[in-house]
């Protein structure tokens, strides 16, 4: 133990006062267990459902750039999460990405960007709800479509009627008490890591007689799109790994329903991004290892999945339908891990009155302690924006990576600000990378995620886009992250002051913890008019 460490006293584990520390009284019971955490990250991952809905955008890349993508990817990955990590441990609330984001930004900069990492995060979260219920009407039509020989072609309407029942779905269960929803994580680590199995062990048995070489699975270079070169097409690859190991900040988004928060929010990021980086990569070995030479009938597939293609060629039409099954059932529980993390954000920025109509969302149900407003909020608004994918498949994608694009602005303010202007606020909790470790960490994931950013808007299939293989996503960032920054400025600076205390006492102070660079105690008070820090 640290010398730091050993400064901090026993009372700064006790989650009542850690949260009393931020300003907050206990709205929420703490029923989520530290495997429940991961439990909800690892749910909202949703391995295999995940590698089956973005496959088609590793496959132009070839072999080597599927595994070694996989692989480069999830490293840079698990930086940011080692990141954010440092700041759930130090700081657990539910709206940690905009609080953090208050919290270090320097001056009048502070109202801004936490209204900007607050709702960026918030969209993002309700988009990744939107687009993984999307992905789940698309793999039960995928389903029907190879039960029926591809005989049955369903309208854009059906497609839309089925994502509407999943996302209502989703709000009805997601309103049940806290505790069965935690229950519920258990459930589904072992159906996730229970199918991965499944399908390591089946897919090279159905393809015993025409597996790959390791030569060809790990070092074939392949350039299927339309113009790009053969590097940038390895960094495209990264978007299938960026789209799967995502949503581990719903760790932090638990943090106010985690026992131990201190120790479960890190150990939730940290686990869940590991175990989707190795037991992804071995999954996309597998995957390698029985694919045909030639993806093209692939990502042309009648079955609109080139996964289900993939699975049929392997191991023929019954156990296809049985994977599909399990796999779109899986799916079902990443929309009821994402519909809980949206509705959490959401009632966290509602209970600093970031929100319209905050003084409605923020109310939390006592009997399930269960911010219920929000859970249908979130699902309403999933509603909302899948209307837009009815357009055509470039405006679907474009909705599909405001998921990406928000959350990862969401990530990218706080661990930014933190790098930049933390070095005399920033307090280790029980996780911390050390002062050396830390500030390279940060800085590499900054960057990371600034390309990110910049790599989810550019078409994927071609260099020559047209208007409907155009990617739409840069326009789609622009309006909300620009409409975001325009609705502060004209309107939201009037009420929104910043992180505010639920507490009934006029100042509520953090002192007794050594500051690692200064020597000095870091003291945090706040206000019912808002947080000072």
């Amino acid at each position: 133990m640290s010398e730091l460490e050993k400064q901090v006293p026993d009372s700064y584990y006790n989650d009542s006062e850690i949260l009393a520390t931020i300003g907050y009284k206990p709205e929420l019971k703490r029923n989520f267990s530290t495997v429940q955490v991961f439990g909800i990250a690892f749910s909202l991952m949703g391995l295999i459902p995940s590698i089956a809905s973005t496959i088609s955008f590793s496959l132009q890349a070839g072999p080597y750039g599927m595994v070694w993508g996989w692989f480069t990817c999830s490293v840079c990955i698990m930086t940011v999460g080692l990141a954010l990590a440092e700041l759930g441990s130090s700081l657990p609330t539910s709206g940690g990405l905009y609080w953090w984001s208050y919290y270090f930004a320097p001056g009048k900069a502070k109202r801004p960007l936490s209204f900007l990492a607050g709702y960026s995060s918030f969209l993002g979260l309700t988009g990744g709800l939107m687009s993984i219920d999307y992905g789940f009407a698309q793999m039960l039509v995928s389903m029907i479509i190879v039960a029926t020989d591809g005989q049955w072609n369903p309208s854009a309407y059906v497609l839309y009627g089925i994502f509407a029942a999943c996302v209502v779905s989703h709000a009805c269960v997601g309103s049940m008490g806290t505790r069965h929803m935690a229950r519920l994580q258990t459930v589904c680590i072992y159906g996730n890591v229970a199918i991965a199995l499944v399908l390591i062990i089946a897919l090279p048995i159905g393809a015993r007689n025409h597996l790959n070489s390791a030569s060809y699975m790990f070092g074939q270079i392949e350039n299927t799109t339309d113009g790009w070169p053969t590097a940038w097409v390895f960094f495209l690859g990264w978007l299938a790994p960026s789209w799967t190991i995502g949503g581990f900040d719903s760790c932090v988004h638990m943090s106010e329903e985690a026992s131990n928060a201190t120790k479960a929010v890190p150990f939730g990021i940290i686990a869940s991004i590991s175990v989707g980086w190795i037991l992804g990569f071995v999954v996309v070995i597998v995957l390698v290892a029985v694919m045909p030479h030639d993806v093209k009938p692939l990502l042309e597939t009648v079955y609109q999945q080139p996964f289900a293609q993939l699975v049929y060629d392997t191991l023929g039409k019954k156990w296809t339908i049985g994977v599909m099954t399990a796999i779109f059932i899986l799916q079902w529980t990443m929309g009821l891990s994402s519909v809980t993390s949206a509705s959490r954000q959401a009632w966290a920025f509602s209970r600093d009155g970031a929100l319209q109509f905050s003084d409605f969302f923020k109310v939390v149900n006592q009997k399930y302690s269960n911010p219920i407003r929000c859970v249908w909020g979130s699902a309403l608004l999933a509603l909302c924006i899948g209307c837009l994918c009815m357009i055509n498949a470039a405006a679907a994608q474009a909705l599909f990576s405001l998921a990406a694009g928000g959350t990862s602005l969401g990530w990218l303010i706080p661990i930014s600000l933190k790098l930049l202007y933390g070095k005399n606020r920033f307090v280790p909790g029980p996780f911390y990378l050390g002062r050396f470790p830390s500030k390279l960490i940060g800085g590499f994931a900054s960057v990371f995620l600034m390309f990110s950013l910049v790599l989810i808007q550019f078409p994927q299939t071609t260099a020559h886009p047209t208007k409907d293989t155009m990617n739409y996503t840069c326009v789609i960032v622009a309006v909300v992250w620009g409409g975001c920054l325009m609705y502060y400025y004209l309107f939201a600076y009037r009420w929104y002051t910043g992180p505010k205390t639920t507490l009934e006492g006029a100042v509520v102070e953090f002192e007794g913890v050594a500051d690692e660079h200064t020597g000095k105690s870091r003291t945090s008070s706040s206000s019912e008019k808002g947080i000072s820090i």
